[in-house]
């Protein structure tokens, strides 16, 4: 018998909606506290436990400089096969480009918990975010631990501390979940995220964004890879705010199998209709963090047709993604087209130019690689002022596609990173 979805929602802030108290995956229990690291005073340490070990699986960033909390979050999970009890997340300090003195404060902050939870070191997996280069007050988040497991809770409220005491420069959380009957019977999935600037994923399978996926099918260790990197590879992967890969990304799925729901590739429906609810969550959850970035004025889809295969049409969307003087046209509503054209002509893709069209927001802008007869640039800025708008490129050089979400380039975001550690 197929999967069948129930019901789904997404959303981006938490005074849009109430998390649902059915939509949170059993076997889960979640926390958060102040332990000092943000100047701001906010919530600043967040815990997962599962109340049994989690069968895991974690992709990561691409970016050769690595934080500490990558390093070990990987041995522990290459360690453990796969199998994870506690989740440990602080806010305002990356620790990166720390050291040995790093990865001491990161094992030392994971035995903690490990004590804490009475589970395995290596069932521990950490996360960081904030800046970079600074030591972790591993002091700080040890001597929460007996704080932070005292308000672990399964509620939407404790949920919700969980998704707010993981963000930065983030103004709201980032929530997600699905839900589908199997054999009649539930099955939760449920994401959360952070992420507003240093957007520019790319996740190696052994992603500053960190999103954490929760679900309580019974799912195989050996299972979960193909599940995840299929829903990374056209949601995380394809997304940018300013092109820089941050040193701690992560994306990190975890099924705790309390429904009693098994999902194996035997049952092949069912697992198809868990990777189309997977592809939702991560979907939904890549929006906002673009809806949510640093100054961001526009969100823009790019949508790249009839290149010669995908990986041509990625390279020419994170051409034009991240470009400075396209992505400042956007910010004055400028239909400047020429700068979309020259992006794509230094993306090192293999092109015509006389066979390239442009619209945006729906408006032929440029035909056959010239200005497109009756342009009305009047009418494309009328629809550039929308907060959301398509540029569709046709490549006319073959079949393959991709769409590519990613924003535009405010006076605001300068201001965010040039006073970001001060």
């Amino acid at each position: 018998m197929t999967a069948a979805p129930q019901k789904s929602a997404a959303q981006n802030s938490a005074s849009e909606f109430s998390i649902p108290e059915d939509a949170i995956p059993m076997g889960f229990r979640f926390a958060a506290t102040r332990v000092g690291i943000k100047p701001s005073g906010r919530p600043d340490m967040a815990c997962a436990l599962a109340d049994q070990p989690a069968t895991a699986v974690a992709m990561f960033t691409s970016n050769r400089v690595v934080a500490a909390p990558v390093v070990v979050g990987r041995e522990h999970l290459q360690t453990t096969s796969g199998s994870v009890r506690v989740v440990i997340v602080n806010a305002g300090n990356a620790n990166c480009a720390t050291g040995a003195e790093g990865i001491a404060a990161c094992t030392s902050v994971c035995k903690a918990a490990a004590e804490q939870f009475s589970c395995a070191l290596q069932e521990v997996f950490p996360s960081s975010t904030g800046i970079i280069g600074v030591p972790l007050p591993a002091e700080k988040l040890i001597s929460a631990m007996p704080e932070i497991a005292s308000r672990l809770g399964s509620t939407a409220a404790h949920l919700q501390q969980f998704a707010e005491a993981i963000l930065t420069t983030d103004t709201r959380a980032k929530i997600a979940f699905a839900r589908l009957m199997v054999n009649g019977a539930p099955v939760r999935l449920f994401g959360v995220a952070k992420g507003a600037g240093m957007i520019y994923p790319q996740l190696m399978p052994h992603a500053t964004m960190l999103v954490y996926l929760f679900t309580d099918a019974r799912i195989p260790t050996a299972d979960l890879p193909s599940l995840l990197h299929g829903a990374v590879e056209d949601t995380f992967n394809c997304i940018s705010i300013d092109g820089d890969t941050s040193t701690n990304d992560t994306v990190l799925l975890l099924a705790s199998g309390v429904s009693g729901v098994a999902l194996t590739p035997a049952n092949a429906s069912d697992m198809q209709a868990f990777a189309a609810a997977l592809q939702q969550v991560c979907a939904s959850l890549a929006r906002q963090i673009i809806d949510d970035g640093e100054g961001v004025g526009h969100v823009v889809e790019l949508r790249i047709e009839e290149a010669a295969s995908r990986a041509d049409a990625l390279r020419v969307a994170r051409s034009i993604a991240h470009s400075p003087l396209v992505k400042t046209a956007w910010a004055g509503c400028d239909p400047n087209w020429g700068r979309i054209l020259a992006a794509i002509g230094y993306s090192s893709v293999a092109i015509e130019p006389s066979r390239i069209s442009i619209r945006i927001g729906g408006h032929l802008v440029c035909l056959n690689g010239g200005r497109a007869p009756g342009m009305d640039a009047n009418q494309v800025h009328a629809a550039m002022l929308e907060r959301n708008f398509q540029v569709r490129v046709t490549l006319g050089m073959g079949s393959a596609s991709c769409n590519f979400l990613t924003s535009d380039l405010t006076a605001e975001y300068v201001r965010v990173n040039a006073e970001y550690s001060t």
